[in-house]
This record gives structure tokens, C-alpha cells and sequence, in this order.
């Protein structure tokens, strides 16, 4: 289904956006350096996945990456999966991070709860990063032995992850809101050496103390031997037994040393939700990492030296891992432990007007709440120097885009990535429009494709997401996986040789992208797919509906029931005359077969810790799996309301 909304065009490019575009100089030096002329957005897309080596080869050269030794070869061959990047290379992210810093302003501000932010300079981070890679090498830590954190959004995260990489040690983190047995299923996988650990921390008005966390995950993570502590409540407080206290390790600063590595060497081990059994931990490379975040904060992002980037996030979320690729531009980043409700709802566009943020990525669930909410964050901050609002994590219904367009003179880019790639998939750019309801483009170098179910790509119809050539970031492998069964397995069953992300999207003719929602919980209605957003978009943008999930299943009788689980607003009741009013809409605004053959009121949707809907977990319950069975009860924000799912499709069944 195409989006209807296509030709209300909410930003258009100016001559000077034009002209000051990172993509416009990077033209200009291509065809001055290359020969190759490029004019537009489209050209250069055309050029990046028409000729990867090229274009890959001309981003190491443009930004000047810095290495020991350049590669040999920018891409070993095209196939998939096993393609090597920038053989030969010699290099390390974290000298590049470093290299790149701001000197004349702060490199990170830090946003804490009760706190005035606080700026950290590059000088200062060095100097920390130096010394406790230097304990680490004193701690017997080698390049790709594993350094595990257990921290917030906070500066000594990054400087633990500089000083992991430094020497070639490989970093993996998990924030607090993750408790003892999530923490644990993903960290015994790696076997640790080292635990960088924080005591607590300030959220949502309330102390967080990790104390007894972080005894237990000690105990429990028994490969490591060592434990770091970073004291973020109690500061003069004695460290446990056999630990260090983080502060004392970095009180006497030391100049940073770097490992040359391979560009293949692993960076750091991401996770993926867990929704379905442990946790795959996804190893990226140095090279992959640094020629893709060159690429897409600079290029895609259009973020430079003149830039405070704050994303709203956790450590746990790849995110993270994203925003502080904008050190590798000079960029000043935000890193901000608070709560994005405090000291009131629209909290994180309180620090983003506190800290002069330029670009500033958030959920588009947080997003859509203060919609709803009629929250005017515009009326008490000054928001004149923000030029983009990047809302992922899930589709942006028309409520949020619109709330978003009438407040504030800014760009809104809305943008969809993967843990996976660590990076974005799709994104705007400051050369082309930006149309409601529409992500405007695909990123450089990313050649996706909505496929039919006979392997052809289309336009302007729903298809499943394929990426048909190489991305550098993609990974080395899933930690454990030996052989690689278990790779293949998650991107390459569906057509060997290309990347499937598991996403319905349409592309359009302009190049734009809508993303649907999961293809492996497509709502699929008499052989016509469906995507779950746009469902979502029709019913939240009701008063009475606080969220929403939608399921399409196969019953043992051979029907196909559609289901519509809505929370409802405090004082909303869930009559026929409501029921009535969401189907007529859904009819009206998609289409009869979207409109759904129940509609019931649930007391919570049940989401990943990083936000997105359990669509695929709570079609397996209504299929009679048991919640234990389709998702980590530390991967579910409230293990609870998978409960509920199973104890209404138990009454059905009854009924039945």
C-alpha cells in the first residue's frame, strides 16, 4: 500500500543547505579528485552502490582516515555473507575517535538528573582514556579479550570504550535498567575478563542504587577477574572487595597508546532484543565501524564540527554506539543519564535546549506521547539553533510528524536502522524534501530493495526488506557461532546471498521508504500483506487509545483472526460505539481488510527495553507457545502483560 500522504512535503532544501551539505562538498571533491560528476542526492546514491570500491575507497579518502597502513583492497568480492572490507589495512577506531575530537569547545556534555550539565574536553578524555587502558594492560587484558559494562548514558562509558579498543580488547555494554539474569544471559556468552560497572544512578526522580547488582554479577560472570567501579551516587564510598574505584584509575592522566589492528579485527559485541531465546551477540569491526560512521553522521547525517548531537539513549542500544561517531566530526555529543520525562514530560528537549543541541535523535513513541499529550516544549525553550529531529525506533505516525512540523523550524528526519549493521538503513539528507509519513531516502552505499515473494523488487508496493549488496558494518559473525550456521540462519535463509533485515517497507518512485512493520509478524489477510503501522497510525491517533498492538494469526480451525489490543486513556472505556468508530476509520483510512475481527482493551503493551512492540512474541502465545518460550523475561519492559496475552487467548480457547 503506498502512502497517501506522499505529496505533502514538509522541508525543502534552500540553496544555502544545499551549498553547506557535507554530500555537496563530498561531490565537489569527487569530481575533482575522481572524475565523476555528481549532481543530486540520486546521483551519489546511484554512484555508492553502483560502484562500492569506489565510493568506499573515496570516503577513507575524503575524511582521511587515520591509519597505520591503508588497505589493499577496498572489498575482497560481492558475495554474501564472507565479504572481506579494506584488506590489508592497519588501523583503530578509537585513535580515530580521538584524532577527530573538538579542541575548541567541549567534546561531550553530560546530562545527569539534579545535576548542571557538565562539559568534558578532548584533553581531558585522553588523559583518562591513557590511563585505564593502561590498568587494563596491567590487568593482563589483550587484544580480543572481552571488557563487559554495566553503566548508564554517562562519559565514562566512552572513555571505557576508548580505552577498551585502544589496545584491541573488544568492548560490549548493557545499561542498568537491564536486571541480574538479562545482564547475565548476555555476558556469560562473551566471558568477560573485566567488569566496568556503576554503582547507580538518577532516573525518572528516583536513585537507582546497583550495589547489590553488581555482587551478584559478579558472582554469576565467573570468567571475570577483574571489576571497575565507577562511583556516580557515592563518591567517597569504599569500592567491594577485590574491586577499583574508577576515578582512582584515571586521577593521573597518561597519553593513550593505540594497537594497530586489522580492519577486521572485532570492535565490539552488540546484542539483539532477545526476544526469542538468548540474545545473538553481534561482533562489528574496527574498519567496518569507522568508514560507516564517517559515512552516515557525516554524509547521511550531514553532522560537522559546528554540531552538539544528542541522542536519547541507552548503552544498551546501538544508538549509542551511533552518537559517538559524531566525535569522529568534530561534533560535540550529549550523553545524558535523565530521565526524557523529567523534570517533565518533555525533558529531553529541555537538555537539548540547555546544551544547544543542532541534531537531536528520540523514539518516536516519546515522541507521539507528547503529541497526544498537547505538550508545547517550543513556548519555554529557545530551540533556534535545532536544525534536525531524527525520531526512530518505530514508524512516526502522522500525529507525531505533524506535532513535530508545527513547533519547530528544524528538518525531521526520520530514520530507521538495525542493531545488526549499527548503523542506518534509511534516512534523509539535507539536498532533498522531506515528506510527511515518509523516510526520504536510502542511505549511502545501502542498496535495499522491497522484494515480491518471487525475489523481484518493486515500487511503490509493500515487499520484504532486502539488502542485495555488502555493507561494511555488517558482522564479522555472532559470538559462539563457529561455523556460521547460526548467521546464515538469521540473515541469508530466505535467499541465499542476500541480506534479509526482516522488515516490510515500500520504496516509492521518488526513492522515499515507508517501513511497515516486521515481516515475520506480517498481518497477512487472504493472501494480502499488511503492515502493523499503519494500523497503529489509524487508532493512535484516537484520544481514548494510549497505545496499541495489532496480531494476525492463523486458529486451529483454519480461520485467520485479526487482533487489536488497545490501551485505553485513564477514563476511556472500550464501548461498542468505540469499537465502532476505530473500525469505521480503519475502513476508511486503509482499507475493509484492515479493520480488525476483535478489538480488545489490554492493560499494557508489552515492548522491548529499547521500546519496539513484541508483535512477534505475542503472535506466537496466540498461536499456544507459553511466554517463558518466546521471549527472555529480562528482554520485555513488563514480563506481565505477555502473561495477560496468554491468560486471554486461554478464554478464547474455552469459548471456543
Amino acid at each position: 500500500m503506498t502512502n497517501p500522504n506522499l505529496s505533502e512535503i514538509l522541508w525543502s532544501p534552500d540553496s544555502d543547505d544545499t551549498t553547506k551539505a557535507n554530500a555537496s562538498t563530498f561531490m565537489k571533491w569527487v569530481r575533482q579528485t575522481r572524475g565523476v560528476e555528481l549532481s543530486s542526492w540520486d546521483e551519489l546514491w546511484e554512484w555508492s552502490v553502483g560502484d562500492l570500491a569506489s565510493f568506499w575507497g573515496a570516503v577513507w579518502d575524503f575524511y582521511d582516515v587515520r591509519a597505520d597502513r591503508r588497505p589493499d583492497e577496498i572489498i575482497s568480492d560481492m558475495s554474501m555473507p564472507g565479504t572481506r572490507w579494506f584488506g590489508g589495512a592497519k588501523l583503530n577506531y578509537a585513535q580515530n575517535i580521538l584524532d577527530r575530537m573538538p579542541r575548541n569547545r567541549p567534546a561531550i556534555i553530560e546530562v545527569a538528573e539534579e545535576a548542571t550539565p557538565r562539559p568534558w574536553s578532548a584533553e581531558d578524555l585522553e588523559g583518562m582514556v591513557g590511563a585505564l587502558s593502561a590498568h587494563l594492560l596491567e590487568l593482563g587484558v589483550a587484544p580480543g579479550d572481552r571488557v563487559a559494562a554495566y553503566l548508564p548514558n554517562i562519559p565514562e562509558a566512552v572513555v571505557g570504550l576508548l580505552a577498551t579498543t585502544a589496545i584491541g580488547a573488544v568492548w560490549s555494554a548493557c545499561g542498568p535498567e537491564f536486571g541480574v539474569t538479562s545482564v547475565v544471559d548476555r555476558f556469560s556468552q562473551i566471558e568477560p575478563k573485566v567488569l566496568l560497572a556503576a554503582d547507580g544512578y538518577r532516573f525518572g526522580g528516583r536513585v537507582h542504587d546497583r550495589a547489590d547488582t553488581i555482587a551478584e554479577l559478579r558472582r554469576r560472570l565467573p570468567s571475570v577477574e577483574a571489576t571497575i567501579v565507577v562511583r556516580k551516587l557515592h563518591a567517597d564510598a569504599p569500592v567491594p572487595s577485590g574491586a577499583v574505584a574508577f576515578d582512582e584509575i584515571v586521577a593521573t592522566a597518561r597519553p593513550p597508546v593505540f594497537v594497530s589492528l586489522p580492519a577486521d579485527h572485532p570492535l565490539w559485541i552488540l546484542f539483539s532484543s532477545g526476544t526469542t531465546g538468548l540474545p545473538k551477540g553481534i561482533v562489528q569491526s574496527h574498519g567496518g565501524i569507522v568508514l560507516e560512521h564517517y559515512k552516515v553522521v557525516g554524509l547521511c547525517l550531514d553532522i560537522g564540527p559546528d554540531d552538539t548531537f544528542f541522542f536519547v539513549s541507552s548503552t544498551s542500544w546501538m544508538a549509542w554506539n551511533l552518537l559517538i561517531g559524531g566525535l569522529l566530526h568534530g561534533a560535540t555529543i550529549v550523553v545524558s543519564s535523565a530521565s526524557p520525562g523529567q523534570p517533565e514530560s518533555d525533558g529531553a528537549f529541555a537538555v537539548a535546549a540547555e546544551t544547544g543541541t543542532t541534531v537531536l535523535g528520540l523514539g518516536s513513541a516519546y515522541v507521539t506521547a507528547l503529541a497526544k499529550s498537547g505538550s508545547e516544549p517550543q513556548q519555554r525553550f529557545d530551540f533556534s539553533g535545532l536544525k534536525l529531529i531524527m525520531p526512530t525506533g518505530s514508524p512516526l505516525p502522522p500525529i507525531g510528524w505533524h506535532w513535530l512540523d508545527e513547533r519547530f523550524d528544524a528538518r525531521i528526519d526520520s530514520i530507521c536502522g538495525g542493531t545488526d549493521v549499527c548503523t542506518i538503513f534509511f534516512c534523509g539528507n539535507p539536498l532533498t524534501p522531506v515528506r510527511l509519513g515518509e523516510i526520504a531516502g536510502r542511505s549511502l552505499g545501502v542498496k535495499a530493495e522491497a522484494w515480491d515473494e518471487a525475489g523481484r523488487p518493486q515500487v511503490g508496493e509493500v515487499g520484504e526488506m532486502m539488502v542485495t549488496l555488502p555493507m561494511p558494518s555488517m558482522p564479522l559473525q555472532l559470538w559462539g557461532d563457529e561455523n556460521g550456521a547460526r548467521y546464515r540462519e538469521t540473515y541469508f535463509d530466505h535467499h541465499p546471498g542476500v541480506w534479509c533485515q526482516g522488515d516490510w517497507i515500500t520504496i516509492s518512485a521518488d526513492g522515499g521508504v515507508v517501513v511497515t512493520g516486521r515481516s515475520d509478524a506480517t498481518l497477512n489477510r487472504g493472501g494480502v500483506r499488511l503492515g502493523s503501522s499503519e494500523i497503529y497510525a489509524v487508532v493512535e491517533q484516537f484520544e481514548e487509545v494510549v497505545d496499541s498492538l495489532v496480531v494476525g494469526t492463523e486458529r486451529k480451525d483454519g480461520d485467520y483472526l485479526l487482533a487489536l489490543f488497545v490501551v485505553l486513556s485513564d477514563g476511556a472505556d472500550l464501548t461498542d460505539t468505540l469499537r465502532g468508530r476505530l473500525a469505521a476509520e480503519l475502513k476508511v483510512q486503509l482499507s475493509p481488510r484492515h479493520v480488525p475481527d476483535t478489538i480488545v482493551a489490554a492493560p499494557n503493551i508489552p515492548r522491548t527495553l529499547t521500546g519496539k512492540k513484541l508483535e512477534i512474541p505475542v503472535k506466537r502465545i496466540l498461536q499456544g507457545s507459553a511466554p517463558a518460550d518466546v521471549a527472555s523475561a529480562g528482554a520485555v519492559d513488563d514480563p506481565g502483560a505477555l502473561d495477560w496475552f496468554a491468560q486471554w487467548n486461554a478464554s478464547q480457547n474455552e469459548v471456543a
